[in-house]
């Protein structure tokens, strides 16, 4: 250990540690929560815990998923925090920030940040942040909620699926764009448009290509450009939640060359299902925007390659089973949202190395983007005054989903007896092993994050 160095109260030594430079033989020293020495392997760093990676592991930077639904208060029988959040540790996330809709009251005001954050409180084992709300009528709650920690707004351009979160229409997003632009606010956009879909096919029934048919590429299209136009008027930040549609993409492209602040979030779903493989009635499946078809998949994954696309978040969006109508496998009633928080990176890394993607570049979609998205200046990355949030992965190594072993609360995955490969062993947050019995997950603000 240096001299000087202050005493570590762990250290990590592997061969393949992923650190600024790359995957290299490295031993991490942490103390305090933080990461505090990154040297070459062999450089024997002391602390008062060694853990030496098998050599078929892998050290990786805690995963940051900024789009995932916790419903407690309100509707904790379809997720709460603790449940929530063990998902997330097993999965490897160190991070995760909650949408401010489906818990009662919706994170529209300071008053409702307040009754989230209690919620939080005392029972999460991994670190959590918050979205505020943009729904009709609460422009002046905006500032508010900035000032109080919030990492931005999340609005809907048709009906959310409850009543509480209302959508706003095209003039209400400009008015509020032009708020948040005064201090440099971020509004997160569920882009579809309320009119294309009022005229598509009626989803009713069993068949997926009839619920597909409902929620067509056009719809999320004129949608993502009626935002872009807004952006561009206002100056102001967007960000455009899980891109389902390829055909939105030279769009946005455009845009971002333009110089229009836009960013862009896909979820694993969109990137490892593909609509022709969906069986009918299997409304575990439903998702809004849906699971397109497997060209379009391929789109996506081109533009997450030429960074049109900046991240992958899971959208973790669970519901009670009942909901899903698992009975009459009906598209148009059951609940539509997928629940994936703690099967994320096996997922997206099975495809990925299937298309000789490279576990980096998976990593940096799902944890350093995320983390830049959201303002997470010390989340993301193995490296010299950054949180000790770490996952011990095993990429090679390979199993099948059993729903029932999840820790999210309601055991119904798409996923469920799908073979994936990349266990994830183990998870530190801030240098301490999670371990799945005292939550030590903090609850953080954009201005201290």
């Amino acid at each position: 250990m240096s001299e000087g160095m202050p005493p570590l109260d762990l250290v990590l030594r592997g061969r393949r540690v992923l650190t600024e430079s790359g995957f290299r033989p490295c031993e991490v020293g942490v103390a305090g929560g933080v990461v505090v020495a990154v040297e070459r392997l062999g450089a024997a760093l002391d602390g008062r815990e060694i853990v030496t990676l098998d050599d078929d592991e892998t050290l990786l930077p805690g995963l940051v998923d900024t789009h995932v639904h916790v419903d407690e208060p309100g509707r904790t029988e379809w997720e709460g925090f603790a449940s929530a959040t063990k998902a997330a540790a097993a999965g490897g996330v160190t991070t995760i920030v909650d949408m401010p809709l489906n818990s009662i009251p919706p994170t529209v005001s300071v008053e409702a940040l307040e009754v989230k954050r209690r919620a939080a409180c005392g029972q999460s084992f991994v670190d959590v942040g918050f979205w505020g709300g943009a729904i009709p009528g609460n422009t002046s709650d905006l500032r508010p909620l900035h000032d109080a920690g919030v990492f931005g707004f999340k609005c809907f351009l048709l009906p959310s699926g409850v009543d509480e979160f209302p959508p706003l229409d095209l003039a209400e997003v400009e008015r509020d764009m032009a708020e948040l632009a005064a201090f440099d606010g971020l509004l997160i956009v569920h882009a579809e448009d309320a009119a294309t879909i009022e005229h598509a096919p009626d989803p009713g029934g069993a068949r997926y290509d009839r619920f597909l048919a409902s929620r067509p590429h056009v719809a999320e299209d004129a949608a993502i450009a009626a935002v872009v136009d807004r952006a561009r008027r206002t100056g102001a930040r967007a960000h455009i939640l899980h891109l389902s549609s390829s055909d939105a993409l030279p769009r946005i492209a455009a845009a971002q060359h333009d110089g229009v602040r836009l960013s862009v979030e896909t979820c694993p779903h969109y990137l490892t299902l593909a609509a022709e493989d969906v069986p009918d009635g299997a409304t575990a499946f439903k998702c809004c925007p849906p699971i397109r078809e497997s060209a379009n998949r391929d789109r996506l994954w081109e533009g997450l390659l030429d960074g049109t696309i900046d991240s992958i978040v899971s959208d973790h969006s669970p519901a009670t089973l009942d909901l899903k109508d698992l009975d009459h496998g009906d598209f148009a009633v059951a609940w539509g949202g997928i629940a994936s928080l703690q099967l994320g990176l096996p997922v997206v890394w099975t495809e990925a190395r299937r298309r000789g993607i490279p576990l980096e570049k998976v990593v940096e979609w799902m944890s350093a983007r995320p983390a830049a998205l959201a303002g997470l200046a010390r989340k993301g990355r193995i490296a010299l005054g950054f949180d000790a949030d770490l996952s011990v992965f095993a990429p090679d190594a390979g199993f099948v989903v059993d729903v029932a072993r999840l820790h999210h609360k309601n055991p119904l995955s798409p996923y469920d007896g799908r073979a994936l490969t990349g266990v994830v062993r183990e998870t530190f947050l801030r240098g301490e092993r999670v371990d799945f019995a005292e939550p030590r997950g903090r609850l953080l603000r954009r201005d201290a994050a």
